[in-house]
This record gives C-alpha cells, sequence and structure tokens, in this order.
C-alpha cells in the first residue's frame, strides 16, 4: 500500500511539471517587442495586462493582436507604474520555480513520511498484542499446582466480579512470579494464556525500551489503555526487573527513562484511573533489584515463588522431555531425577536433548547412562 501512495505521489509530480512546461512553452509562442515599446505602449494607456515571470513580461493590449512578450528590466517601480496607467499586473512562477516546489514537496513528503513510519514503528498500537492461543495448557506445565488453582480462581472472579464482590472479594491486582531462570515462569504464562478464557497480552521488558527518550512511558500508558479496552484481561510481563528497577536520580538519560518508567507504571497499577477488570502477572529472577513503592501489596497482592523441581516434579519432567526419545533400560526416570536434584526445569531439557543428541553422533539408537553423563559434563563447563 505504501508503494502504491509513493508512485501515485510521483505521478502526480511530474504531471505538474508537464502542465507547467506546456504552459511555459504556449508562453514562448509570444510576440516579441523591445521594452522601449512596450514602455511607450503603457503610457499610452494601450495594455490591458501584464504578467512577470520567468525574466520576462508577457503582456496583451486592448486593441488585441494576441499576447507579446518583452524583457524584464526587475526595475521596484515598473509595476507601481504600471498600475498607475491602468495596467492589470500578475506575477507568474517559472518552469524553475515550479519544478523546485515540486521537488521541496516530494523531499518533505518522503522526509516526513519517515518520521511517521519511525513514531509508528515505536509507538505503534500493534506493538501490545491481544493473544487468544498459544498450544499451550496447565497440563504442559509440571508443578505449580497451588498457583495453578489460585489461577483458575481469579479467571473465575474476572468473569463473575459481582458475584464475589456479594461476598466481599476483590479481583487480585497483580501477581509477582520469582525464581531462577529455567524454572517455568515463562512457561506457566503461555499456559495461562491458552487456559484463560479472558483476553491476554503478553509483553516484554525489551518492549518499553527505545532510543528516545520518554517512549518507554508512553508504551506503558499504551499497554493498559489497550488492557482496558480488552477487560477483563490479564496483562503478562516477563524479565519485570528490566523495566521496574528502583529509581535512582543520579540525573543520567538513562537512569532518568528509568525512573519515568517506574513511575508510569505506579501510576497505572494504583493511579486515580481504575484499572476494573485488569490482572498484571509480572515474572522476574531478580525481586531484590524491583523497587519497593512498585511491588507492594495493592499493586502486588501475591508474590510467588517459583522453585527448582523437586523429586516428584523431576520425574514427571523426565517423563515428558523423553516422549520420542529412546533411553537405555538403565536410565529410568527415578535414575535421572535422583542424578539432577537442584537442575531446572530447563536444564534437565537441554541435558536429555544434548544426550540424544551424543547417541545420534555414536551411532547409538538409545540413549544410555554414558551419553547422560557427558551431556552433564558439557553443559557444567559451558555454564
Amino acid at each position: 500500500m505504501g508503494k502504491k501512495r509513493l508512485v501515485l505521489a510521483a505521478a502526480c509530480v511530474f504531471a505538474a511539471i508537464a502542465a507547467v512546461t506546456c504552459l511555459e512553452l504556449r508562453a514562448g509562442r509570444a510576440v516579441y517587442e523591445p521594452y522601449g515599446e512596450f514602455r511607450a505602449q503603457a503610457e499610452a494607456g494601450m495594455l490591458e495586462s501584464a504578467s512577470f515571470g520567468d525574466g520576462q513580461i508577457t503582456y496583451t493590449k486592448k486593441d488585441g493582436g494576441g499576447k507579446f512578450r518583452t524583457d524584464d528590466p526587475e526595475s521596484p517601480s515598473l509595476k507601481e507604474f504600471l498600475l498607475i496607467h491602468g495596467v492589470t499586473v500578475s506575477v507568474r512562477r517559472g518552469l524553475e520555480e515550479w519544478i523546485s516546489l515540486a521537488l521541496d514537496a516530494v523531499f518533505y513528503l518522503f522526509f516526513f513520511g519517515i518520521i511517521f513510519a519511525a513514531f509508528r514503528k515505536f509507538i505503534s498500537p500493534n506493538t501490545f498484542r491481544v493473544v487468544r492461543r498459544t498450544g499451550k495448557q496447565f497440563s504442559d506445565v509440571v508443578g505449580m499446582e497451588a498457583l495453578k488453582r489460585d489461577m483458575l480462581q481469579v479467571m473465575d472472579i474476572m468473569r463473575f466480579p459481582a458475584a464475589y464482590a456479594a461476598r466481599g472479594i476483590r479481583m487480585p491486582k497483580g501477581i509477582l512470579l520469582e525464581g531462577a531462570p529455567g524454572n517455568g515462569k515463562t512457561l506457566f504464562a503461555k499456559a495461562l494464556a491458552g487456559e484463560s478464557k479472558v483476553s491476554f497480552i503478553p509483553a516484554k521488558a525489551t518492549d518499553f525500551e527505545s532510543m528516545f527518550m520518554a517512549i518507554g512511558p508512553m508504551k506503558v500508558k499504551l499497554l493498559f489503555r489497550k488492557a482496558r479496552r480488552c477487560a477483563p484481561c490479564i496483562v503478562f510481563i516477563d524479565e519485570f526487573d528490566g523495566i521496574g528497577t528502583r529509581r535512582n536520580y543520579s540525573g543520567s538519560a538513562i537512569e532518568t527513562e528509568n525512573t519515568r518508567i517506574v513511575t508510569a507504571l505506579l501510576n497505572e497499577l494504583d493511579g486515580f484511573e481504575p484499572n476494573d477488570g485488569i490482572l498484571v502477572l509480572a515474572a522476574t529472577n531478580s525481586v531484590q533489584a524491583l523497587d519497593e513503592a512498585l511491588v507492594r501489596p495493592g499493586r502486588f497482592d501475591a508474590r510467588v515463588t517459583v522453585p527448582y523441581p523437586d523429586k516428584k516434579a523431576r520425574v514427571q519432567l523426565v517423563e515428558m522431555y523423553a516422549r520420542g526419545k529412546q533411553l537405555d533400560s538403565a536410565c529410568t526416570a527415578a535414575l535421572l531425577a535422583e542424578r539432577w536434584d537442584g537442575f531446572s526445569c530447563a536444564k534437565i531439557e537441554s541435558v536429555l536433548n544434548r544426550a540424544s543428541l551424543l547417541a545420534a553422533q555414536g551411532g547409538r539408537e538409545s540413549v544410555s547412562l554414558a551419553d547422560v553423563q557427558a551431556a552433564e559434563k558439557e553443559l557444567s563447563s559451558a555454564n
């Protein structure tokens, strides 16, 4: 669509230039008379109109005879002289001037088009999209049973707020997921999006970053404005510590922008404008880095720690990630779960995947315990 508009604009410019060129060629057919004769005829009141432009004077006489032209001396008093003698005076633009105006118009269209495109890129209403299906369900998330029950209840409150309000129960404003990387915080959010029957808007810290000042706070307002329109709605912000760090009034541009983003979040989470029907679910690896005012009760009513999986969860994870893989009889789920005490969900999946690759490289159809040990060693040295 943009290319069609550009081609249309260029065609209009060239058509205008062609039209002006034709007019100039017609003007060139006027009969030339010396300036002295032109002056004398003006004094005698014989001229009807005169047009200045392109270094010439084109004029007509009262008795007809077509158009005439003469040289323009560019005298500052000539126009006044003609007006005094009853000549209608006008100024026409020359070909060069029309071309200059056309090129200026093309330049400004191009210049402001770039600015508009950049503005749309950095502050586009499509930055935050409403997700309906993710292909994930709570059944894909191992553990976190208490959190699953709580979220199912929260979604029920969001769908039927009046029934719960009659019992004096309000919907929580925010839930903070904290814990080490790789234990399923983002996976839980994807499953929640697939499980919930309300609007779900995912965002991440980098969505609020920009090379221009004040764009971050504007995007915060844009996100919550969209969430209000889609209410009831869950807003998920991943890597929350990337935008919610403690405010530092050092005066640097980066810290100033961070302070503005945090302030915008504070206003949106607990400002004068109600956020009825909006739940903010935020995930972070470092809750200690967050601004205290941002995570206080009333803004985030619940703080849930996502721990490393226990032995029961590790057994389930091994069984889930081993689907489609052929493990040696010595590599039982119970044995691997025992070995992988303290492993995150992501690390368990990575070890199993690497062990399968090592077995394939060695021409073995099944994954042996030696493959698992080699994969563990490789991943440990990489970290």
